[in-house]
């Protein structure tokens, strides 16, 4: 399963890995990117619901994320705040790191390289008791976030680089892939709004702002490739029929929840896909 994320959009992933527990269904390997990668997390911990109350409660907070946050640690979204402060296990709602561990599914989570503008695939080797960096680098939408940085080296949203990883995961040899979009699938991403903050990156991680400024073909590449895959039995993609006013940092409760329960319904063509 690849979950693309997409900010609180992806509050659709939650919907859909909600009702694969409940329907008992579970994946190989999962390819997570930006916020899906965080509702990755949580899945594969088995945390029923975890998502949804990040994503209609916790969201709302300033700490979680404002224009407080921004002034205050150059961060829209508090990364820290999310993935530390509220997920470690003195946290509110701690992760539970030892199913999460224990689960033998495959994780991949997928990072720009802020330097050379590469992607960056981190594994489920790189995810430690409260230690869930790669998530925050995954998640670190440029401009809006500073890089975060993991090594010595400063990663940005893997939106940026590989937003659709289909291609990936096929080259990782899987052929049945569930594919969760949070755009309508017929919708292609526009190149004008990305214009703006490439330039402010291009100042200092000008490879990066190259990858930004490109997103959009890179996204509507991969969706069209995803869309042939689809036509030859090896992917089913799930996306929301409209956005529900959401993007990647705007939102609103009645938009979120209707968000989710698309997703809780799309998900219902899994496990026949799997089955056939």
């Amino acid at each position: 399963m690849i979950d693309v994320g997409g900010g609180f959009r992806a509050i659709f992933g939650a919907g859909v890995m909600d009702r694969c527990q409940e329907e008992g269904i579970t994946f190989d390997h999962c390819y997570g990117v930006s916020a899906g990668s965080a509702n990755m997390v949580s899945f594969l911990a088995g945390q029923h619901g975890r998502n949804h109350k990040f994503y209609t409660e916790y969201a709302f907070r300033k700490e979680y994320a404002s224009f407080d946050s921004y002034v205050k640690h150059h961060n829209f979204a508090n990364l820290d705040y999310v993935y530390g402060t509220l997920s470690n296990h003195d946290g509110e709602y701690p992760v539970d790191y030892e199913a999460f561990a224990a689960n033998p599914t495959g994780f991949t989570v997928i990072a720009c390289n802020a330097l050379d503008g590469s992607a960056k695939y981190f594994d489920k080797s790189d995810v430690h008791y409260d230690d869930f960096n790669i998530m925050k680098a995954s998640s670190a939408v440029p401009v809006a976030c500073e890089p975060y940085v993991i090594d010595g080296v400063p990663y940005f949203d893997g939106g940026i680089v590989d937003p659709v990883p289909v291609q990936k995961a096929i080259d990782d040899g899987y052929d049945r892939i569930v594919l969760v979009l949070t755009r309508p699938k017929d919708v292609l991403r526009e190149q004008k709004r990305d214009i703006a903050p490439a330039r402010i990156l291009r100042h200092s991680y000008p490879a990066a702002a190259e990858r930004l400024l490109n997103r959009y073909a890179t996204y509507n590449d991969e969706v069209a490739l995803a869309k042939e895959d689809e036509r030859d039995g090896r992917v089913l993609i799930l996306a929301p029929d409209d956005l529900c006013g959401l993007s990647t940092l705007s939102k609103s409760f009645e938009g979120l929840e209707l968000m989710y329960r698309k997703g809780y319904a799309a998900a219902g063509a899994i496990a026949n896909y799997l089955a056939n």
